[in-house]
């Protein structure tokens, strides 16, 4: 067994082996992983990915034979805007190198009982291609945005044949339905598909006998298939969860129609979830187009110009954030806080058209998506300025950034977590982590247009001499994705620039990275914090 270390919380990782047979570890300790492996047939050839130790791209794929000891490249990739990775086919019987960008993928394959061939193309690059691979037989099913799928559409190809020119339409694209995942099993394909913001996980039969859905209730819940390696079973694994129900792992049966609720999270206490009540909202954007509101509350709540509401959004790369339950979220929901999750532009939750109209030139329709909701729960009398506060993390940090600058007035406070703030000295810096990777998604700054554009929202360069509400800014020293300095220069900006003495933390974990501190208590801690930041404000802790 082959497993992978990160000590430092850096993303870099240290791969390792056991002998699970005698029990012993081997002396191999292969270092600047990925943490990602994968087996040939032969149970001696493993493949990894290589990261540099500086960017931390994605760069290499390497095979380590454990009998020799020795390590050999197999591919580089030396486009810096592309990163690579290593996988195996559910069937197991193949092995795919992975190259891609923001918009373009590229797929090489081996068989993996032939670990010594030469990795030979599905189809090389193409600007703007995206594609990912499945086996099944005789042939390969192409997850793809081809012929301008912007929803995406799956294709199929014989694995003898597999460029382009193979390739004919198995689920065709359709406008209104965002297709997220495939899974393949022996007798059935299992699709999750998204349409008006709401997932669905669709069971079809290679035979043609059976297409239906599983049942899903509600308009704020999440639902995904779970982790499903048995090519050869008729169970299917999915989670369903929602804002006020605990996650559950179910097992449904694609033979019978069957359903087994395997585990079901467990929450300490007197929790109950008749207790609480969610409902999706809608609120209009400054262009006049609907965008979905998820809240939730304790029902003993009744929302009004009182009620403290926590806000939160995310809005880029196309992440969705769904509805999802929480534990920790309880203890506001208890003391009376809402809970909102803006689906703003930048994601997925409205199908691919929606991210597509919130990065690039786009941008700042994330950014003013996330006020017209919160100008929206004011007008509804939902809340008000006084209690509003807002919340997002990384590049929802950056919206954390810009929604100060911009409309600083409408909240009491807000927490802005490992904040992508400054944008442009990042993006200029092509030797910092991710940078060259980024720019599908912000832009290339070394173009004037662009240049711009990204200046006139960077949160670090639009402070100004302004009240600014309550303010958390959290980091980490080794964080990889966002440097620490980001946070730090911007909280020096705004303690020499606004005009009020509304508080204003900043909170370095000298320990941790990106997510934060590691550890069950450490990370409740963390969250603790956030938290006391909340009820302070609103007067319910001194």
């Amino acid at each position: 067994a082959a497993f992978s270390i990160d000590t430092i919380s850096r993303r870099l990782y240290t791969t390792k082996i056991k002998d699970l047979i005698t029990g012993e570890y081997l002396t191999t300790s292969i270092i600047n992983t990925n943490g990602g492996v994968v087996w040939a047939r032969d149970n001696q050839t493993l493949f990894y990915t290589n990261k540099d130790p500086e960017t931390l791209r994605s760069q290499a794929i390497f095979k380590y034979n454990i009998n020799s000891n020795q390590s050999e490249l197999v591919y580089e990739e030396k486009d810096d805007t592309f990163s690579v990775y290593v996988m195996d086919s559910k069937s197991e019987d193949y092995i795919f190198i992975s190259s891609y960008s923001s918009l373009t993928t590229e797929f090489q394959y081996i068989k993996s009982d032939e670990p010594l061939g030469k990795f030979k193309y599905i189809q090389k690059r193409q600007h703007g291609l995206e594609y990912s691979i499945s086996h099944f037989g005789d042939y390969f099913y192409i997850f793809t945005n081809a012929d301008d799928a912007l929803n995406y559409k799956i294709m199929q190809t014989p694995v003898s044949n597999t460029e382009r020119s193979n390739w004919i339409d198995f689920v065709p694209h359709r406008s209104s339905v965002l297709l997220e995942d495939l899974d393949i099993f022996k007798d059935y394909m299992v699709l999750t598909e998204r349409k008006n913001g709401l997932s669905k996980i669709r069971i079809q039969s290679w035979d043609g006998t059976k297409d239906e859905f599983l049942p899903t209730l509600g308009e704020t819940y999440t639902l995904y298939t779970s982790t499903n390696l048995d090519f050869n079973t008729s169970k299917l694994r999915y989670v369903f969860n929602s804002l006020t129900n605990p996650s559950s792992v179910l097992e449904y049966d694609m033979e019978t129609g069957s359903i087994v609720t395997l585990k079901e999270q467990e929450v300490l206490g007197t929790f109950d979830k008749k207790n609480y009540v969610s409902k999706r909202l809608w609120a209009t954007a400054s262009d006049g187009i609907k965008i979905p509101i998820s809240i939730v509350h304790h029902k003993d709540i009744h929302l009004n110009s009182e009620t403290p509401i926590l806000q939160y959004a995310y809005g880029s790369y196309g992440s969705t954030i769904d509805p999802n339950f929480s534990i920790t979220r309880l203890s506001l929901l208890d003391r009376g806080f809402a809970y909102a999750i803006a689906h703003v532009r930048g994601g997925e939750y409205m199908g691919r058209n929606w991210y597509e109209d919130g990065k690039l030139y786009n941008k700042k329709n994330t950014f003013s998506d996330f006020i017209s909701c919160s100008k929206f729960l004011i007008k509804q009398g939902y809340t008000s300025s006084s209690h509003l506060y807002s919340y997002g993390g990384s590049a929802g940090g950056l919206l954390m950034g810009v929604v100060l600058n911009d409309a600083p007035e409408i909240y009491n406070g807000v927490i802005s977590a490992v904040p992508f703030v400054d944008v442009m000295t990042t993006m200029l810096d092509e030797t910092i982590p991710l940078t060259t990777s980024e720019y599908d998604e912000w832009g290339n700054p070394n173009d004037k247009d662009y240049y711009t554009y990204m200046k006139s929202y960077s949160p670090y360069d639009n402070v100004t001499a302004q009240d600014y509400p309550n303010l958390l800014v959290t980091t980490g020293l080794h964080d990889s994705q966002v440097q620490y300095w980001e946070p730090a220069k911007w909280v020096a900006r705004l303690r020499e620039l606004k005009t009020n003495n509304k508080k204003l933390y900043l909170n370095t974990n000298m320990e941790a990275g990106h997510g934060g501190a590691s550890g069950r208590f450490d990370a409740l801690k963390e969250t603790a914090k956030k938290y006391s930041f909340l009820l302070e404000l609103e007067n319910h802790i001194k």
